[in-house]
């Protein structure tokens, strides 16, 4: 069983960390200013699931490895980095098409943001090394069963995840819907995607444990 207290600050400082720049909620507003609500919101599910496998690993002691073994750490940062460049190569190569949202809400474009998102997430190893950080901060050792309630915590991040993200992504979206109309303007705006992606798919492989 959490303490209330400790949950009440457990729900507060996600929240707050959800709303700090980083990777995952840029690529979920860029989705929503690019493609569609439905695309954001379909990325941040992707996403999500990903943060299922970090809480399990976290839980269960995974994540350790990633931590203590500097390998390790950084051949999954360079395969997530490589992924992200890859991404942003997709961007920029298809910066030219019209924006189709008949395209773009198709259940096989859904299904690749889905996986997109999930590959994304999963490909991040400083993720696992914050859940690992990040949830014992919030658990009580005397309450037992140590990794339920990680495991618990875990799943209040992801809640509060898909809600703020849900959120970002519609607001990209709304304040990007008039211009979308314009068609050079979507070019630039996949263009800008890229950019934003090779500049953290760069941050991720110079980053360090």
């Amino acid at each position: 069983m959490i303490e209330l207290s400790n949950l009440y600050m457990f729900i507060a400082g996600s929240f707050i960390l959800c709303l700090v720049p980083g990777p995952d909620n840029i690529y979920v507003l860029t989705q929503g200013m690019t493609k569609s609500k439905k695309a954001a919101m379909i990325t941040t599910l992707g996403l999500s699931t990903g943060l299922i496998i970090h809480t399990s690993a976290a839980a269960f002691g995974i994540s350790v490895i990633f931590q203590t073994s500097e390998v390790a750490f950084d051949i999954l940062k360079y395969f997530g980095a490589a992924y992200l460049l890859y991404i942003a190569y997709q961007a920029f190569k298809y910066r030219n098409e019209p924006l189709d949202l008949s395209v773009q809400n198709s259940s096989g474009e859904l299904k690749k943001l889905y996986v997109k998102g999930f590959i994304m997430n999963i490909l991040n190893p400083k993720i696992s090394i914050f859940f690992l950080a990040f949830l014992p901060q919030f658990v009580t050792v005397e309450n037992g069963n140590v990794p339920l309630q990680m495991i618990t915590l875990g799943l209040i991040f992801i809640t509060m995840t898909i809600i703020v993200f849900s959120i970002i992504g519609a607001t990209g979206n709304i304040l990007s819907s008039k211009l979308l109309e314009k068609p050079n303007i979507v070019k630039y705006m996949n263009i800008l995607t890229s950019f934003v992606l090779v500049s953290l798919g760069l941050k991720l492989a110079l980053s360090s444990r």
